[in-house]
C-alpha cells in the first residue's frame, strides 16, 4: 500500500514537471526549411509550430538602430562562410548592415519588424536577448530604446528578457514594467546572489546545470524561473523535463515539443 502510494506521487510530481516544462525556440525555429537564425521566417515558424516562446538578439548600430542579430558581427561566425567580409553590427550603420543578406535570402530585420511579427500571434512569447555592447551608457541605451517600442506596439504582456551583463539585467529591472520576466545568463552566479538581484531567474547553458543540478531546486524554492539552453539532444531534453525545469531553450524546437508530449503521457 505504501509503495503504491509513494509510486503515485513520484507519478504526480513527474506529471507536473512536465506540464509545467515549455519549449523556446532558439534564434527561432531556424533549423527548418527556408528559415535562419533570428530571420523574421524563424520567428514565424516558432509561431505555427505553438510553442511558448522564440528567442531573438537584439544589437544597437551605430546610428541607434535597433537589429536583430547574434553577436556583434555579421555574417555570424558560427555560419560565416568563404571570404565574405564580416561587418562590426556596433560599429556599422543600419544601411552597413543590411547591406549583407542572411543566409536564407532575408535582409537583416530590425526590432520593429520583429515585434510588428510577434503582434500577429498573442500565444507566441518573445524572449529577448539583449548582447553585450562597449559600455555602459550603450546598454542602457538599447534597453531604454527597447523597452519604449516594446510598449509601443502593445507587447509588455508578451515580450520577456534575458541577459548576460548584470548591468542590462539592473537596467531592465529599472526601467521595465513591474513583474517584467528577465533572466541572468551567464551561469557565474547561484540562485542566493539572482534573488537578490530581484529578477525572475536564471537561463543558464546545460552543462552547468547538468554539474550543479541543485541549482533548479534551489531557485524554485526561491521562487525563481529555470531556463536551460541550448539543448538539442533528446537525451539531455528528457534529463531537463525530469529535473522540472520551467523552459527549454533548443534549436529542434519540434523535437523538444514531441518529447514532452510523449513523457507527458507515461
Amino acid at each position: 500500500m505504501k509503495k503504491s502510494i509513494m509510486l503515485a506521487i513520484a507519478t504526480l510530481m513527474a506529471t507536473a514537471a512536465v506540464a509545467q516544462t515549455q519549449v523556446i525556440a532558439h534564434r527561432g525555429f531556424h533549423t527548418t526549411k527556408g528559415s535562419c537564425r533570428n530571420s523574421l521566417a524563424a520567428l514565424k515558424e516558432a509561431q505555427k509550430l505553438g510553442i511558448y516562446g522564440s528567442e531573438c538578439d537584439i544589437n544597437l548600430t551605430k546610428d541607434g538602430e535597433i537589429v536583430v542579430a547574434h553577436g556583434g558581427y555579421h555574417p555570424d561566425k558560427s555560419v560565416h562562410k568563404g571570404e565574405m567580409e564580416r561587418v562590426n553590427i556596433q560599429k556599422s550603420t543600419l544601411a552597413e548592415v543590411q547591406a549583407i543578406p542572411l543566409e536564407n535570402g532575408e535582409v537583416m530585420p530590425t526590432l520593429d519588424q520583429y515585434l510588428t511579427q510577434a503582434k500577429r500571434d498573442k500565444k507566441t512569447k518573445l524572449i529577448i536577448e539583449i548582447k553585450k555592447h562597449y559600455t555602459p551608457a550603450e546598454e542602457t541605451e538599447i534597453v531604454q530604446k527597447t523597452i519604449a517600442k516594446v510598449a509601443e506596439y502593445g507587447l509588455n504582456e508578451q515580450v520577456e528578457y534575458i541577459a548576460f551583463r548584470p548591468w542590462v539585467c539592473f537596467e531592465l529591472k529599472r526601467l521595465a514594467p513591474e513583474g517584467t520576466p528577465i533572466a541572468y545568463l551567464d551561469g557565474d552566479y547561484d540562485p542566493t546572489y539572482i534573488k537578490g538581484m530581484g529578477i525572475s531567474g536564471i537561463d543558464y547553458k546545460l552543462d552547468i546545470l547538468k554539474k550543479k543540478p541543485k541549482w533548479i531546486k534551489s531557485c524554485h524554492k526561491k521562487g525563481l524561473t529555470v531556463n536551460v539552453w541550448t539543448v538539442n539532444k533528446e537525451e539531455d531534453m528528457r534529463w531537463c523535463v525530469e529535473q522540472g525545469v520551467d523552459y527549454i531553450t533548443t534549436d529542434y524546437p519540434d523535437l523538444c515539443k514531441r518529447i514532452i508530449a510523449e513523457m507527458s503521457k507515461k
